[in-house]
């Protein structure tokens, strides 16, 4: 554990790997603020959700305002929040489910970086993280939307990367396989086989309390178990 008190923003925390991982870092004594859509959690928690889509700039950049208006300017931003598209061949893929991956996946993940990045330049120092995927460094069939973002994500991470100003760094993390309702509704005749998200965030967030400066434009992934 970290023996110093950090500010950690992270998106999409309402259920999964999120809310998992928000959950764990709070009891590891750091402060979150958290967002969700619907701005609840699937169970009781003790930090705050605020309600917002992180494709709407418009809300985002009010949320991160009055977090950094509050003296809040993150020491890591965990852009987490992402949706993913049942499986199909891309040409029967809805227009409104590829616009929806693409918009919270990758345009969410930059409006989120836009909203809080120069907060953190200006202070000299902070981690971001934007999670990836193993299908943001492979591909499969019928994947082809959520692939495409999270493939993306990674580009747009590593750019980020080569202009943070020395003390910060940007770097993308794949979870790993976890037993998610994201891995059910593409992966369900296997999704029972691996560990929950709980397990999970008890090495991922001290994974990610570790990064450094010195980590920037990694392509990491949190260890298995």
């Amino acid at each position: 554990m970290s023996t110093q008190r950090k500010t950690i923003v992270l998106t999409g925390a309402s259920r999964g790997l999120g809310l998992a991982l928000a959950r764990e870092l709070v009891r590891l004594g750091h402060h979150v603020e958290a967002c969700s859509r619907s701005g609840q959690a699937s169970e009781p928690v003790d930090y705050r959700i605020a309600a917002l889509d992180v494709s709407n700039p418009g809300q985002l950049n009010r949320w991160a305002a009055g977090i950094i208006e509050a003296g809040r300017t993150p020491d890591i931003l965990i852009c987490n929040a992402a949706v993913i598209n049942a499986p199909a061949p891309l040409w029967q893929v809805p227009q409104s489910e590829l616009s929806e991956v693409i918009g919270i996946n990758l345009l969410g993940t930059g409006y989120t970086i836009q909203a809080f990045a120069p907060a953190m330049i200006k202070r000299g120092s902070g981690i971001i993280v934007t999670l990836s995927s193993g299908w943001g460094r492979s591909t499969d069939p019928e994947m082809a939307p959520y692939c495409a973002s999270r493939w993306a994500v990674e580009g747009m991470t590593l750019s980020l990367a080569q202009e943070l100003p020395n003390g910060m760094a940007a770097v993308t993390l794949s979870p790993g396989v976890v037993n998610t309702k994201m891995l059910h509704k593409c992966w369900p005749e296997h999704a029972d086989a691996y560990e929950t998200p709980e397990p999970w965030a008890k090495r991922a967030a001290p994974y990610i309390l570790a990064i450094t400066s010195a980590h920037n434009g990694s392509q990491l992934t949190v260890p298995a178990p």
